[in-house]
């Protein structure tokens, strides 16, 4: 991502009345392997990671239990 793209990304997640820097946040890593593959990774830190959640919060799980 060039500079200019992240300002403007951290700009249009940060212009919302009720934003915060946090909003901003990287949640995804990409990267490149030697083979030329493209990696996207979501990030363990990052605030919101796709998938299920259960009402208490935990994440749910599939029919295999995984």
């Amino acid at each position: 991502m060039s500079d200019q793209s992240a300002d403007d990304r951290h700009d249009q997640l940060t212009s919302a009345p009720k934003a915060t820097e946090a909003d901003a946040a990287p949640r995804i890593d990409v990267s490149t392997t030697a083979a030329g593959d493209t990696r996207i990774d979501i990030r363990e830190d990052a605030a919101v990671r796709p998938g299920r959640v259960e009402e208490n919060g935990d994440e749910a799980q599939d029919d295999s239990g995984a």
